[in-house]
């Protein structure tokens, strides 16, 4: 049960002056987040609720793929960061304990699980298995900008994959592939899956869920209805031996590339034997000989995911959740002061609402009605309801919906709760 009055939903009616991403502007307006130092946020009560939206599709789908979820430590020791050869990534924090001894702020977390394997893992018998876990990462990032979409500290999804043999690999990356692309479709965004660079990661090829709008920094290259003949970063793209610059721009055969910016939203490797070759993450195979494991690792961003579904779907009055993210499934506005017919009556709706497991925030505070409407808009949740005094002369509820400010018809003020609640679901179900 959320009452306004009772929940700390810091709205502001401007946004802060250095910021240019409209997921930076409306995320601190809507009193989702707040900033505490150069690409450090906290993210506030409802902004953690579509944080852990984002968090519950992913262990979901993660789980449904058999990866096993776990958790490991961010403050690491620096050697085994040096054995694989990253210790001197500048991005990398670095620090010592009082004994002088080398630690590091993991910003991913491969030489921590590959140390792990490597001495639990001796057998063939032993492989394949997938492990994640949602963890904090450090990363000293030279220039954070755009609010949660390019911090210092941030909250990721990697999952790991281990196996005999590079067939092994190929078929636990396809079951990332597959879920990820279930991910992305439940979360409403539009997203392509593109080609990518390895990176600092090392290994044998990679993609990148990106997710297409103005304030993304990839630039993406697709040839085909929504990339469906070739999709892959820019920097790849001009690498591929069919892909030639046509009249400023670039062609793939006689078909014209179209360039988008996008964010980055998750990330896929095949590592190979990049982690378990310097680390010693072997197994005995069948003829008893030592073999590498092959490994995967996969990533995804919840905090990009919330910035990106801001991005694509903000109108200039605030945000508009997709469905499966939203803080809120209902917004209830109660117009009229504490004792009045028109309170009561919406008290007793929201009762209804809690009663029958509707997710629904109510606006009961003492505030002017425009006020209540202007916060809802700019928090954005799919569906908002009015109780006022014209409902008790209708005898209906009104109805928003926050996609495109779109009137609905109004639901039967003294309907028993039963029935308000199936209405209501039935409203939701229709929504994007």
């Amino acid at each position: 049960m959320t009452r306004l009055s009772e929940y700390l939903l810091p709205t502001e009616k401007q946004a802060p002056a250095d910021a240019e991403a409209i997921s930076h502007k409306l995320m601190v307006r809507a009193g989702l987040v707040r900033q505490m130092g150069a690409g450090m946020w906290t993210w506030l009560p409802a902004g953690w609720r579509v944080h852990q939206r984002v968090v519950a599709i992913v262990r979901e789908e993660l789980d449904g793929i058999g990866a096993q979820e776990m958790l490991m430590p961010v403050l690491q020791p620096a050697e085994p960061w040096r054995k694989t050869g990253r210790l001197d990534i500048e991005e990398l924090f670095k620090l010592s304990d009082r004994k002088g001894s080398e630690l590091v702020l993991a910003m991913t977390h491969e030489e921590a699980v590959t140390f792990h394997v490597a001495q639990i893992v001796r057998s063939y018998r032993d492989l394949p298995f997938i492990l994640y876990h949602f963890q904090v990462k450090e990363r000293d990032e030279p220039r954070p900008r755009a609010g949660v979409l390019r911090t210092r500290e941030f909250v990721m999804k990697d999952s790991y994959s281990f196996d005999r043999d590079q067939a092994g690999l190929e078929e636990n990356y396809a079951l990332h592939v597959g879920a990820y692309d279930r991910i992305m479709q439940r979360t409403g965004l539009r997203f392509y899956r593109v080609e990518s660079d390895v990176g600092m990661m090392g290994g044998l090829g990679a993609h990148e869920y990106m997710a297409p709008c103005p304030a993304g920094e990839d630039q993406i290259a697709l040839a085909g209805v929504g990339g469906d003949r070739y999709a892959a970063n820019v920097e790849v793209a001009l690498r591929h031996p069919d892909i030639r610059e046509v009249n400023g721009g670039y062609a793939l055969g006689e078909q014209e590339l179209q360039i988008e910016p996008a964010i980055e939203i998750g990330n896929i490797f095949k590592l190979g034997t990049r982690y378990s070759e310097p680390l010693g993450a072997h197994y005995l195979d069948e003829s008893g000989h030592e073999q590498p494991i092959w490994m995967g690792s996969y990533g995804i961003g919840p905090a990009r995911i919330v910035a990106a579904a801001v991005e694509q779907f903000a109108d200039e009055h605030g945000i508009s959740w997709p469905r499966a993210l939203a803080p809120f499934a209902v917004h209830l506005v109660a117009l009229g002061k504490p004792g009045t017919p028109e309170r009561d009556a919406c008290d007793g709706v929201y009762a209804a609402l809690c009663a029958g497991g509707v997710d629904v925030l109510y606006d009961d505070r003492e505030a002017q009605p425009g006020e209540k409407f202007a916060d809802a808009e700019l928090l954005g949740c799919p569906l908002r309801l009015t109780v006022g005094r014209r409902s008790l002369e209708s005898g209906e509820i009104e109805v928003q919906l926050r996609r495109g400010r779109e009137q609905a018809p109004g639901l039967p003020l003294g309907a028993e709760g039963a029935g308000l609640v199936a209405a209501v679901d039935r409203l939701w179900q229709s929504l994007p």
